[in-house]
This record gives C-alpha cells, sequence and structure tokens, in this order.
C-alpha cells in the first residue's frame, strides 16, 4: 500500500512528558510560593492596586547560560534596591519567533549547533529558570509553541504573545489557561486591534486541543484568564509608543470593553531596531506617567551585559561573551543608568 503519511518527515524523538521533567527537576517550596507572589504583585500593577511601574529587562535570549547568570545577579542586586517604585522582571527568553530561518531559541537549539536536540533544552530552561527564582529574580518569557508551557509554567511569573502569534487562535486560546498574567504584543505591522483582539478571546473560557501533563493528547477547557496587557512595540509604520498611540490603544480597548493595561516595549518598531535609542523611548514614556497617564503599567527593554548583537560563529569559541546572537541589546551599564533615572521620575508616582 502507498505510504500517505509521514512521508516528509526524517524523524520524531519522543520528548519526556511533563510530569516526568517536573519530578526530575521539580520547584521548591519556597520557589513557588515567589512564583505566586510575583504574579499578585503583577496582577496588582496591571489592576491599579499597586503604583509601581513593571519593568521586564533582560537579553533578548538567553543562549549562554552562564552570562545569563552574571546578568541575572545584576539585575536582582538592582532590582532589590529599587523596588519600592519599579517592580523589575528578567527577560528569560528560550524561544524565537523568525520571520523566515534563524536559531529559534535555547528549547530548539541549546548548543547553537543545528543538532535541535529539544529535550536537553527542555531540561537547560527549567534549570535556568529555577536558578533565577532561587536569586529572587521574577521571570518573565515569551510563550511561542503551545506545548512549552507544560514544562516551564511553573516557574513563569509573566508572559507574553508576540507580534507574529498574536493573531494566532492556538495562542490566544492558550493564554485563556496560563496561571500567570500575559501581556499581547500588536502586529508586526503595527495593528492594535489585533492585541486587544487577543485580550476578548484570552479573557473569556476556551476548548481547544492540548496535552496533559502526563503527555497525552486531550481536550482542555479553561475559564479565562482576567491579567492581559497590550504591548506597544511599533511596526512597519514606525514607532507607537507616543502619547497619541497610547490615548487611540486605551480608546481601541475601551471600545471593547477592555480595561486597559499598557506595556511600552522600548526596542522592536519603538527604537527603530537601534537598541540605543532604548533610553530614549523609554524617556518619553516616562513623561507620559509623569504627566498623569495612569494606564502605562509597565515597559520592557532588550539588554545584555555586552551592547550589541553578533551573528553565530561557525567556531562557537569565538563567541563574544555576554554579547546577544539575537536582537541588539543595550549594555548593562546604560541599563542601570536607564533604570535609576526610572526610579528617580517615579517619585511622582509613589511606591507600594
Amino acid at each position: 500500500m502507498q505510504q500517505v503519511t509521514d512521508t516528509r518527515v526524517v524523524s520524531s524523538l519522543p520528548l519526556p512528558s511533563p510530569v516526568e521533567l517536573s519530578s526530575e527537576l521539580p520547584r521548591t517550596e519556597k520557589q513557588v510560593e515567589f512564583v505566586a507572589r510575583a504574579r499578585r504583585e503583577i496582577h496588582n500593577i496591571i489592576h491599579r492596586k499597586d503604583a509601581r511601574l513593571m519593568a521586564v529587562v533582560g537579553p533578548c535570549s538567553i543562549h549562554d547560560l552562564k552570562a545569563g547568570r552574571e546578568y541575572g545577579e545584576k539585575l536582582q542586586g538592582l532590582a532589590e534596591e529599587l523596588s519600592d517604585r519599579i517592580l523589575i522582571l528578567m527577560r528569560v527568553y528560550f524561544e524565537k519567533p523568525r520571520t523566515t530561518t534563524g536559531w529559534k531559541g535555547l528549547i530548539m537549539d541549546p548548543y547553537l549547533n543545528g543538532t535541535y536536540d529539544i529535550p536537553s533544552g527542555l531540561r537547560l530552561a527549567r534549570e535556568f529558570l529555577g536558578e533565577m527564582l532561587d536569586l529572587g529574580m521574577p521571570t518573565a518569557t515569551e510563550l511561542l509553541d503551545p506545548i512549552t508551557p507544560q514544562y516551564i509554567a511553573d516557574s513563569l511569573c509573566w508572559a507574553a504573545i508576540g507580534a507574529r502569534t498574536v493573531e494566532s487562535q492556538t495562542h490566544r486560546q492558550m493564554a485563556s489557561g496560563l496561571s500567570m498574567p500575559v501581556g499581547f504584543k500588536n502586529s508586526t505591522a503595527g495593528d492594535c486591534d489585533v492585541a486587544v483582539n487577543a485580550i476578548v478571546a484570552a479573557t473569556k473560557e476556551q476548548t481547544f486541543l492540548g496535552i496533559t501533563h502526563e503527555g497525552l493528547a486531550s481536550a482542555v477547557t479553561t475559564s479565562g484568564n482576567p491579567d492581559c496587557q497590550i504591548i506597544l512595540r511599533g511596526g512597519r509604520g514606525g514607532p507607537n509608543y507616543s502619547a497619541e498611540y497610547v490615548a487611540d490603544a486605551v480608546v481601541t480597548a475601551e471600545k471593547a470593553s477592555v480595561k486597559p493595561s499598557l506595556m511600552i516595549d522600548c526596542s522592536h518598531g519603538n527604537s527603530s531596531k537601534d537598541p540605543e535609542r532604548q533610553p530614549l523611548v523609554l524617556e518619553d514614556v516616562l513623561k507620559q506617567v509623569a504627566d498623569g497617564n495612569d494606564h502605562i503599567h509597565s515597559v520592557m527593554i532588550e539588554s545584555n551585559l555586552n551592547a550589541g548583537n553578533q551573528k553565530v560563529p561557525a567556531d562557537l569559541d569565538e563567541l563574544e561573551y555576554g554579547v546577544s546572537i539575537t536582537d541588539g541589546c543595550l549594555g548593562w551599564a546604560a541599563t542601570e543608568k536607564a533604570l535609576r533615572d526610572t526610579h528617580a521620575v517615579l517619585a511622582c508616582r509613589g511606591g507600594e
């Protein structure tokens, strides 16, 4: 009989079930309590019960665990110092959406060599998240593959749905069942309506295909996620962080009966893909906050130990330490200054 299935599948490697990996790398009671507390704090910021600004700060992607640990240690010290006015979360991004091709992130290709050792990638991601929680650093990531949350969701304090997937029904349904707050980016074209539509869907009960903790296919029914944010990240038409775009986003949300909680992504289209412009974007956003805008609850900054980015060399020993291999990032010194400046401006808003 002629074969009509899997004619283009080269291999299919079974993964450990989520419960197997979680049992191998369990979360401690202290880690679980920390995640729950961080999520409550984010909930309170989104719902205006906490006057602090949330800042998601860190590498565009994690590719070098040693450099990631060093960054996390630096960020934690600063986060503790500034915690009366800013709740700082670390960007711990393991999955990278690609417009065409390229490195897909630590989970998909942990060794940067095209071997796609996903079981190892999942283990490394879960281990690293545990290390950040032990540091006392709230974690934030973008969830790209709908199966990934079963392996790492218990270690996440906040998650994003990206500009390429915000229109995806699969991701909106997934977000409706996530146990942490979720931000939805405007589309790559700059359309904010799709983020609002995504929030409308994510706040509602949904039923969809998923997997159980044992790795079995299942029909998942959710109650909806009430902790959602709109992320303005700019688009093909240019930046959208200025006051008029923020006002438009608020109106769009309110027309859809969505309570507007806005995050401004200082990178991507808002910085015209120039990482050194991020502090200028942040400065404008903070002026809006100082002028009384109470819909801007969060910001995002792409930052690393060292500024810029690099291509992955054929010889991995030639990788520059602490430099992004995806989007360009702001260096640590400039990041620290930007956050300290933010803290100073936020005196107008008060603390907890």
